[in-house]
């Protein structure tokens, strides 16, 4: 039974949005420290959206849906029993983002159970892998898919706000629900180490007044900007960058994790200094062509970071446990490439 539901805006996807596994349906624990969740107490309770949700017991059978929520098992070294389909940027035959791939690889898992969740949860599959939770810290789910989740298993949903769970958060609560908040937190000290290091090597970054944006090719009488509360545009944050005033200010009055710009307001942004978006070197010649848009110092210099939506960056640009170390490298040259050109 596949119900729609889950699929989000192509603002959260883009702008982001039975088969068998190697161990028949069961999560398989190869991280070194797997013992140490059996000294966890139970039970747990995580705090969300929508309530709160109680783990009785260490769970056996991870399932991991939506964006980004698979990388924190697999990063920790457990196998999960059922992950989502990945449903934008560069996608593997096995349609996985190219380091959710090769971990499981890495981990001995040729035939991961994968949920063809695109166009809405496939209720029946997840119920099939038999999971003792389910990790959705940053997902859209509506509160019909979660009262319908759980009546398959306990659910660990977004803390406040659909797609408006940082990376850090993200980790941590999906492993403080596998009962392994310990490791989740060290995890999280090893990319904010590793974040520290790579950007160290690009002090042209530091402090330079961003906006992440999204602009469609056939329509530039809009466009929309990425707020802080989105993982996207606070990750440009951990990277040195800082978000522009003009972008605080529009973004007060709104709680949603974009905001739609008329072309028109654009002077509104003369404080921008770089412009991350999704798009190629065309898009940056219409920008510039643009009557409106072309006016902008960030467009008119060409300090403009644009992600090609079929390279690992298109998705890597919402990060995850397994994303940053993945692609940080190539990030920080875009980005600093943009960053030389501020005048």
């Amino acid at each position: 039974m596949k119900l729609k539901g889950l699929t989000t805006m192509i603002l959260a996807c883009a702008l982001l949005v039975t088969g068998c596994a190697s161990k028949a349906n069961k999560t398989e624990d190869t991280s070194k420290g797997g013992d140490t969740a059996s000294s966890v107490s139970y039970p747990i309770t995580i705090k969300h959206a929508y309530g709160e949700t109680v783990i009785k017991e260490e769970p056996k059978n991870v399932v991991a849906i939506s964006w980004g929520n698979p990388d924190t098992p697999l990063a920790l070294g457990v196998v999960p029993a059922g992950i989502s389909k990945a449903n934008y940027g560069k996608i593997t035959e096995k349609g996985l983002l190219p380091w959710t791939d090769k971990k499981f690889t890495d981990l001995g898992v040729d035939k991961p159970v994968i949920f063809d969740d695109v166009d809405g949860l496939d209720y029946e599959a997840i119920s099939n892998a038999n999971p003792d939770v389910i990790l959705a810290a940053y997902s859209g789910l509506t509160q019909e898919e979660y009262d319908m989740l759980s009546k398959i298993a306990p659910v660990v949903a977004y803390p406040k706000l659909a797609w408006q769970t940082y990376w850090r958060d993200q980790i941590t609560t999906n492993a403080t629900a596998m009962g392994k908040k310990d490791e989740g937190t060290k995890l999280v000290s090893e990319l904010d180490k590793l974040i520290a290091d790579k950007t160290a090597e690009y002090p042209s970054i530091k402090g330079k007044k961003v906006a992440f944006c999204y602009f469609s090719p056939t329509d530039l009488s809009k466009f929309y900007i990425y707020t802080s509360t989105d993982p996207r545009a606070a990750f440009l944050n951990d990277l040195g960058l800082v978000e522009a005033d003009s972008v605080k200010e529009l973004a007060k009055s709104s709680d949603s994790f974009a905001l739609t710009i008329s072309s028109e307001n654009i002077d509104k942004l003369s404080d921008v200094e770089v412009i991350v978006a999704y798009g190629n070197a065309e898009l940056l010649k219409q920008l510039q062509a643009d009557k409106l848009l072309g006016t902008l110092p960030a467009i008119k210099n060409g300090s403009v970071a644009l992600i090609d939506e079929t390279s690992d960056l298109a998705a890597a640009a919402t990060p995850s446990a397994l994303s940053i170390p993945a692609t940080i490298d190539e990030y920080l040259k875009l980005i600093g490439e943009a960053a030389d050109k501020v005048k």
